[in-house]
């Protein structure tokens, strides 16, 4: 049981991370797609002006 606990754990640390940078790069104004923007279906929200 105590294993499972621990991993739970990593894993929810992990991902907490990973949505905490995400959060941080977007007030950054950082993107996470790194592409062209003539094709993206969200090209109008990445860039706002």
């Amino acid at each position: 049981m105590v294993p499972t606990i621990i991993i739970s754990t990593v894993i929810a640390v992990v991902v907490i991370a990973i949505i905490v940078k995400g959060i941080k790069n977007k007030k950054e104004g950082k993107h996470s797609c790194s592409g062209s923007c003539g094709g993206c279906a969200m090209q109008g929200n990445c860039h706002k002006k």
